[in-house]
């Protein structure tokens, strides 16, 4: 070992320039990662492949420019130099460090690190008088001669660079060694990859035209990273998230507050920021730093609805209450992302002879983007990934490049694609069983509590589910005092090992994706719908919890947990386990085929099970309802299936006991198994966390609810529940829904959690009335009940293997609850935004003047300042409705109810709103009924929405019959079920006229069925359209 110095020249905050020496220490022996190593190198981890043809260095400017060009999986054999790595984290901040880490930790990945600046032989100390780039290259080479030497010259080794001059220095001085430049590396050695090339391109056309921009500042500097951390800690500066308004994205955001960073005590709500001078060059999603402007000049929030994109002017009177009100002074973290946006026309765009043009993001919470494109006119009217480079002080706008073209607007697929990147849906190939390594449940691999013959085990779940995460069974024991309640959930984490690949992909999705016509699986079909699946009459393997229950007082007396081996005797569907529980006929398929004599002796065995099951599930509601538990239930749906299971229709269903009997086991499964994890690791065990709402959150709730003459009590969970179960209209049923649903609205989100991070007693689950609570029931789709199930096991001592992997720790479990979260939020808004897509294309080609498709009946749930928010229980669609337009006029009714537009004033009050014209007075209410017309405004750059209007302030009375037999084809499936059909038939038409039928590229990537599906449709419609995305998380 060698010690040398490093000589560092910095900056302090306040602009003086620092020289700091450091000890360094060079050694002859670094890992080199690579498969032809014939040194025993200490290469613990990730291997260079040996299949490769060369080694590629890319020269620090190379990463600190394209580094996403570097991602592409298909360039392989990348070395990273340790001196390309510093310079990405002092030039391009931490976030695109740690992206630049994550891509070194992938296994998917074929690139390694190489620490060429502790290698004796191929470190460089900077030469007097050398310039900082030139300094780089010269290591980066010097690290690639001496790989190549180490490896005896095995393989070429090419050093990519775009700096000419170090071609021109380096190119002829070592044999094997080759030095070219970005785009002749891509060009000569992966010309089959079209993607890299033309991202090169983009990247390499921004980088040409940054700094063209003039000199004029447009936007006050942000303040230095250093001084906004001072400011933040003295309590000066206020840090929190900026969210934009869409619907006044010019002229509206807040800062929401990160709890620990405020220290302003005197502040307790989110900040107002407004205009975009205020905002200066915050883009949505930014972590910022704000300063309060003085209480003179605090504003409030628009009240008023915004009729139409691009509305940012917010009429007089129409504000809410001034709030604390600020300006962005500084970045703390930019948190850019991929963004969807739409090229201009040629009448949009003033000068065509520019290679710039100025693209409209999808998001209309995203300022337009600055583009350099020589494609511009072939890409009109076309979805464009793009990503921002930079936003300088001298622009009005974002400077970007573009990523990828995903394909005309207006397509399904590409609607459907540009909602997947808008919210960070990325997804990989799922790996697949291979005849080599194939997948198999080995029953006697193992020791397992085998449960097949003793226990008769059953399944109760939607029709025609396939991934069947759960099943049940329950029995009463020798001598009739005691009951056995057991639930046995997919052993998954049996066929996911952590750290294989397979787990990467499911933690890097989190959960499965459920859009309206489609579904994306969190692990591959082979697991989720087979081996996995605790499918009736195989055997499969299970981790169950099993609990001995007084059979009078059904308190638990004893528990046990472990892994099983279980055979499912039935499959049940709901409707047919209440219809056994009624005691109506009910044909079992797995008994059609007994003589009747056996047919009858175990149908009455099921039956009985099924009766002692919904007993135990009694006891147990009735346990937490005294607790205080809140019952928080959208409409409720479902699906109505062809022979040929298709979907046909979706109609409202009624609640079945079962349904709730079902919840009330899983519950109770994954409180226990909570208790479980965090009494064995108390500091880093994954819990579910329902915080209490704050109380200024329930206005509207109280405020709608007295306006019906009800009184809603919201002190706690327990007085809330039965409030809410005493504001029932006989007269009309909505209103308690809609109640329930503001109250939804109102509940905090429901996140997980490691348990280090929170006091134990902010564990409480608020929405269920339990002290702790988990996802354990649910590992085929939700990454967390696959970390649960590996707590669990470790908490039993169940993995004693060497190969298992150590706990991670409170940090590292936080870190993932992090990510989960996210990735759940983002699954539930692309959910809501793929039902709006399918809405909207139903309703486009349906003339609204004339279809009574598009004529329905609605009901009044919040009043505003200009309009009303209605809900449309046809559809399940809510929507505003505005009762003054732009020109000033207002609704006026006539005799018959009719409506139309007159001169007048519009009058709020806390329960209706009151226009004055004319013709005389027109009062809409909460909870009245309205007659509502569907029309779809059409956007050209941004998604298509529901334009909702008036057109009788009496009840819709429905052409069909309301008591015709059979369902009735309604819903929001059924909008997914026409659109669906007709994007097939286009399709149809479109692969005709080609040589072929071919799978789409999404088929072959993903493995994924693209037909409508029951179990996706009906998670889909668990909460319908009713609940607002952001109360989603709200749920258990």
């Amino acid at each position: 070992m060698i010690k040398t110095e490093k000589i560092f020249h910095l900056k302090s905050s306040r602009g003086r320039k620092l020289r700091v020496v450091r000890e360094h220490y060079l050694r002859d022996h670094v890992p080199c990662y690579s498969s032809h190593c014939q040194a025993n190198c200490d290469n613990d981890g990730k291997l260079l492949s040996e299949d490769l043809t060369h080694y590629v260095f890319p020269d620090v400017g190379v990463v600190v420019d394209y580094q996403e060009v570097l991602e592409f999986r298909e360039l392989r054999g990348v070395v990273f130099t340790q001196t390309a790595c510093h310079a990405v984290q002092h030039s391009k901040g931490r976030r695109q460090y740690n992206r630049l880490r994550n891509l070194l930790k992938d296994p998917r990945h074929d690139c390694i690190l190489f620490a060429n600046e502790f290698q004796q032989y191929a470190y460089c100390s900077r030469e007097k008088g050398e310039s900082q780039d030139k300094w780089h290259s010269r290591c980066v080479y010097s690290a690639a001669v001496w790989y190549h030497d180490h490896l005896a010259g095995v393989k070429p080794v090419v050093m990519v660079t775009e700096d000419v001059s170090a071609v021109a220095q380096y190119s002829s001085l070592n044999s094997g060694i080759y030095i070219v430049s970005m785009q002749e590396y891509l060009q000569n050695f992966w010309p089959e990859l079209q993607a890299p090339q033309d991202l090169y391109c983009s990247v390499s056309q921004a980088l040409q035209e940054k700094g063209s921009e003039g000199t004029e500042r447009e936007y006050t500097e942000h303040l230095p990273l250093e001084v906004l951390e001072a400011g933040i800690k003295s309590g000066r500066y206020i840090q929190g998230t900026l969210h934009v308004n869409k619907h006044r994205a010019q002229n509206e955001a807040i800062v929401r507050l990160e709890g620990s960073s405020n220290k302003n005590t005197d502040l307790n709500s989110d900040v107002l920021v407004c205009g975009g001078k205020s905002r200066n060059r915050a883009v949505h999603g930014d972590t910022v730093a704000v300063e309060l402007l003085p209480r003179s000049e605090w504003s409030g929030r628009a009240m008023a609805l915004s009729e139409g994109q691009g509305e940012d002017k917010t009429p007089e009177g129409t504000q809410s209450q001034p709030m604390p009100t600020g300006c962005v002074v500084g970045i703390v973290q930019r948190n850019w992302r991929d963004y969807v946006v739409t090229f201009p026309t040629k009448e949009d765009t003033q000068s065509r002879s520019s290679r710039r043009i100025l693209a409209t993001p999808w998001d209309q919470r995203i300022p337009k983007i600055r583009i350099s494109t020589q494609q511009a006119d072939a890409l009109q009217d076309h979805r464009v990934v793009v990503r921002i480079d930079s936003w300088e002080s001298t622009s009005l706008y974002p400077n970007g490049h573009s990523v990828r073209v995903l394909g005309p607007a207006g397509e399904l697929e590409t609607e459907v694609q540009t909602i997947l990147i808008e919210n960070c849906v990325h997804l990989r190939e799922m790996p697949v069983t291979s005849p080599e390594n194939p997948w198999r449940a080995d029953v006697e691999a193992e020791a397992r509590r085998d449960l097949r013959d003793s226990h008769l085990v059953f399944s109760i779940d939607p029709r025609g589910c396939e991934d069947v995460d759960d099943t049940l069974s329950v029995r009463s024991l020798p001598g009739g005092e005691r009951l056995e309640l057991a639930v046995h959930i997919a052993d998954v984490t049996h066929f996911v090992p952590e750290g294989s690949l397979t787990d990467l992909e499911a933690r890097a999705r989190a959960t499965t994706y459920y859009l309206a016509d489609r579904r994306y699986d969190m692990l591959p079909a082979v697991l989720s719908g087979d081996l996995c699946s605790l499918l009736g009459g195989v055997d499969r393997y299970a981790m169950s919890v099993m609990w001995e229950l007084d059979a009078r007082t059904m308190a638990v007396l004893k528990v046990w947990y472990g892994r099983t081996v279980i055979r499912s005797s039935y499959q049940l569907h709901y409707e047919l386990a209440q219809a056994l529980l009624n005691g109506e006929p009910a044909q079992v398929p797995e008994l059609t085929q007994l003589d009747p004599v056996q047919r009858d002796s175990k149908l009455a065995q099921l039956t009985q099970a099924l009766e002692m099951l919904t007993h135990v599930a009694r006891h147990l509601r009735a346990q937490r309802d005294r607790g205080g538990a809140l019952e928080l239930e959208g409409v409720e749906v479902q699906a109505q299936l062809d022979e040929d299971k298709n979907i046909t229709a979706l109609v409202p269903r009624q609640p079945l006991e079962v349904h709730e009997t079902v919840a009330e086991c899983m519950i109770h499964a994954n409180h226990w198994v909570a208790r479980k994890i965090q009494e064995t690791f108390p500091q880093q065990a994954l819990l579910r966390h329902h915080p209490p709402p704050r109380q200024e959150f329930f206005c509207q709730l109280v405020d709608s609810a007295k306006a019906r003459g009800f009184t809603i009590n919201t002190r706690s969970n327990k007085d809330l529940a039965e409030s809410l179960d005493q504001a029932v209209d006989p007269k009309d049923p909505l209103v308690n829904r809609l109640l329930r649903v503001m109250a939804t609205q109102a509940m905090s989100n429901a996140l997980y959690v490691s348990t280090g991070s929170i006091p134990q007693d902010q564990c409480y689950h608020y929405g269920l009335a339990l002290d702790r609570y988990t996802h354990f029931t649910s590992p085929i789709r939700r990454y967390a009940d696959v970390v649960v199930h590996r707590l669990l096991a470790a908490a039993l001592g169940l993995d004693q293997a060497p190969s298992s992997k150590a706990l991670a720790s409170n940090r590292e479990l936080e870190v993932l609850a992090r990510h989960i979260n996210k990735k759940n939020q983002a699954a539930q808004r692309t959910q809501k935004l793929s039902t709006e897509l399918f809405q909207c294309l139903y309703f486009k080609d349906k003339d609204p003047l004339t279809d009574p498709c598009c004529v329905a009946d609605g009901v009044v749930y919040s009043i505003r300042a200009n309009g009303l928010l209605v809900f449309m229980p046809r559809y399940g669609l809510k929507g505003a409705v505005y009762v003054k337009n732009r020109e000033g006029k207002v609704v006026s009714t006539g005799q018959d109810g009719a409506c139309e537009w007159q001169s007048g004033s519009v009058h709020r009050y806390p329960d209706h709103i009151s226009t004055v014209s004319s013709t005389g007075t027109t009062t809409f209410s909460l909870f009245h009924h309205i007659t509502v017309r569907i029309s779809v405004q059409s956007s050209r750059c941004h998604s298509d929405s529901l334009r909702l209007e008036v057109l009788s302030n009496t009840p819709h009375q429905s052409p069909e019959p309301a008591d015709q037999p059979g369902p009735q084809p309604q819903g929001r499936t059924r909008l997914v079920q026409e659109v669906v059909r007709l994007a097939e038939a286009t399709q149809q038409a479109q692969e005709k006229a080609a040589q072929g039928k071919r799978p789409s590229r999404e088929e072959r990537a993903f493995c994924q069925t693209k037909e409508p599906n029951l179990y996706a449709l009906l998670e889909e419609v668990r909460e319908l359209a009713l609940m607002d995305p952001q109360a989603c998380g709200a749920e258990a």
